[in-house]
């Protein structure tokens, strides 16, 4: 529940905010807060915010006939729309207009920037609330890593988090927003696409905990170097509290040196046995998951994860390194790993005449290409990869599509490149290996075109690319129809 005074204190309205508490006493609490209308529940606040195609203000009117309480919005809206609302609305522009609001009424609340302002609102809503707060971060991984770490922590604790990737300026406010008293904990996914913007996130969020995954190529046309992007994920751990703890990648070199960076405890996780807690003997089993031995303070634990693939291991030993530093027991983290919350971007489902598809359409990087391809690896099958385009590599553009060209050429039997730069997929592939079956489609319709029809139940075809490259398109296509075929 968001309190009515803590939205008019986050407007910045000239005046003392406590001289207007008495108006406020009786007005009752948001439930939540939404930036889209279609979302909104009843008696939630909508905040009007542009958008990549359309402006959240041309929803306000919707959202308050959707039964929001009320809206955030500028200043320049309120005034040139008040014709818009109806009769019973109250506009909000200073704290004199506090006084004409009626109890229960639905409130326009008008500020300079309503960005700023939800800002504002999620850091006074954090501060009312006990719960301790885990951020976490990295090049690739972040949403798994956020998805597994709240399995295991609700194995013990009352636990909070966003089940979409809420990892932004915008996002993580919405996130903390939906905090509340009973609960203990809640995890944070958070992004960046240059320095300063983590730090922002950690003045809302005031995290104890932080978890680095690594340090990649994700953002280089933004950040150029691996150095700047090291820098910026930093940021995390810079504003950890001396008694809370860093949770780190050992094997990742840039973030082993963040420890320089924190006044918190640094606890390292990876596969090398220097790390405090590490893992041995790591199998996958192909869609059956993996299994791996943590090693800790001397006692070793031989778990089965659902995740896919053995870079999932690095999904895996946060999450139990968090769980440990809560104090959750071993069957507690054990449970929790098994839970039905511990899953990989990727998803299997099933293709046209019983072909087995792995979804992992959601995003591309080098690293997370080359792990996909080891998950098809395991799988038994005639293997397809499908490679949309990768996006923001910058300077290593052309060089991190070869590497998955490369890998491809050594797992699948045949390749299909989908895009301007996913051609270099596909070049070196076949410079690795000129008898591979490589097919450059032009669109991802022609892609579906070429393969549905080969498609049999002994295939088994990963498609990968950028967000930008709508490769779930790919995945669509290749379903069964509506009667079956």
């Amino acid at each position: 529940m968001i309190e009515f005074a803590d939205i008019v204190a986050a407007m910045n309205l000239p005046g003392s905010v406590d001289e207007a508490l008495p108006l406020l006493r009786d007005q009752a609490p948001f439930a939540g807060a939404a930036i889209d209308s279609r979302q909104i529940m009843r008696g939630d606040l909508f905040v009007a915010l542009p958008g990549e195609r359309v402006d959240g203000h041309q929803f306000v009117v919707d959202a308050l006939q959707r039964g929001a309480r009320g809206a955030l919005v500028t200043r320049a809206w309120a005034a040139g729309h008040m014709r818009d609302l109806e009769q019973r609305v109250a506009i909000v522009a200073d704290l004199d207009s506090l006084a004409l609001v009626q109890t229960g009424q639905p409130v326009v609340f008008a500020v300079d920037n309503p960005l700023e302002a939800l800002q504002r609102l999620s850091a006074r809503h954090r501060r009312r609330m006990t719960a301790e707060i885990i951020g976490i971060t990295g090049s690739v991984g972040k949403t798994s890593t956020k998805e597994a770490t709240a399995a295991v922590l609700r194995q013990g604790r009352r636990t909070h988090y966003s089940g979409k990737s809420y990892n932004n300026e915008i996002g993580v406010p919405l996130t903390l927003l939906r905090l509340e008293p009973q609960h203990e904990v809640a995890v944070l996914e958070m992004g960046t696409y240059g320095p300063g913007e983590i730090a922002l996130l950690c003045e809302l969020a005031r995290p104890r905990y932080g978890i680095v995954t690594n340090v990649g190529v994700s953002h280089l046309d933004r950040m150029k170097t691996q150095e700047v992007i090291a820098q910026a994920k930093g940021e995390l751990v810079e504003a950890l509290p001396a008694d809370g703890a860093a949770i780190l990648n050992w094997d990742d070199p840039r973030v082993r040196a963040m420890a320089r960076r924190t006044a918190a405890r640094a606890f390292f996780y990876g596969r090398d046995p220097q790390a405090e807690l590490w893992a041995s003997d790591v199998e996958s089993h192909g869609l059956g998951g993996i299994s791996f031995t943590a090693h800790f303070e001397g006692q070793s634990h031989r778990l089965d994860v659902p995740l896919l693939g053995e870079h999932s291991v690095y999904i895996a030993l946060p999450s139990i390194a968090a769980g440990l530093l809560l104090g959750l027991s071993w069957e507690q983290i054990r449970a929790g790993l098994c839970d039905g919350g511990v899953q990989s971007r990727m998803t299997v489902v099933r293709g046209v005449k019983g072909a087995t598809i792995l979804d992992d359409s959601y995003n591309a990087a080098p690293a997370s290409c080359k792990a996909a391809l080891d998950v098809l690896r395991a799988v038994p099958g005639r293997r397809t990869a499908v490679f949309g385009d990768m996006a923001e590599l910058g300077p290593v553009d052309e060089m991190g599509h070869r590497e998955v060209g490369e890998a491809a050429a050594a797992i699948v039997n045949r390749l299909v490149v989908v895009g301007t730069k996913a051609r270099w997929i596909g070049e070196a592939a076949l410079e690795q290996r000129r008898a591979l079956e490589v097919i450059f489609a032009r669109s991802n319709g022609e892609a579906v075109e070429y393969l549905r029809p080969l498609l049999k139940a002994e295939d088994v075809v990963l498609v990968k690319g950028a967000r930008v490259a709508q490769t779930e398109e790919i995945v669509n296509g290749l379903r069964p129809q509506e009667d079956g075929r």
